[in-house]
């Protein structure tokens, strides 16, 4: 069985970060002209993703994401070459028009997270972010052609690396996704 290639950032071990990093910049995949996305401080919530919707880098299953508040992002080189992919979707996906990474997410409607953009650490050449601190949407690559057989063996693997694997988010994101929805119906 050939490995599994889950995200670069996970397949061999977790890397610690920083306490007290400062934050870095971001940069798409062009060879140049590159658009450049400026970050204060770390992230929070730093996650392997399975959904259909997050960028990951080619071979991955998963993407790797985490949260900042929005003051703490600034395009500070070509935002000119950012589009926002699907402008119907809850996480309004920031892209570069000519390689398609994915810059950053934002969420201006409605919601338990609007106010955090989401970001893919990964494009920095700084070294301090948060490690990645659990996997969500696990059984979401299945709908996107991977075998179901081999599902509990990237459960297996996430779980050897410290990562605990869930078929939705970590369960205070999801408590915050109810108490928010509880609140929004009176019922809190």
């Amino acid at each position: 069985m050939a490995p599994l290639t889950l995200h670069p950032l996970v397949d061999n071990g977790l890397t610690k970060g920083s306490d007290n990093f400062s934050g870095g910049k971001l940069h798409c995949h062009c060879p140049s002209n590159k658009v450049e996305v400026t970050i204060t401080g770390n992230v929070l919530h730093n996650h392997a993703c399975g959904c259909s919707q997050c960028w990951k880098p080619a071979g991955s299953l998963f993407s790797v994401i985490g949260v900042v508040p929005i003051n703490n992002v600034k395009v500070t080189a070509n935002e000119d070459k950012l589009a926002i992919l699907d402008k119907s979707a809850t996480i309004l996906r920031y892209a570069c028009k000519d390689c398609g990474v994915h810059m950053f997410g934002r969420i201006e409607k409605d919601h338990a997270f609007k106010g955090l953009d989401f970001i893919h650490v990964e494009l920095s050449d700084e070294k301090g972010w948060q490690e990645p601190q659990f996997a969500a949407f696990v059984s979401s690559i299945i709908e996107q052609g991977f075998d179901p057989t081999k599902i509990d063996d990237v459960r297996y693997k996430f779980k050897s690396i410290g990562l605990e694997p869930y078929d939705v988010l970590s369960p205070p994101l999801m408590d915050a996704l109810s108490t928010f929805t509880g609140k929004k119906l009176g019922k809190l």
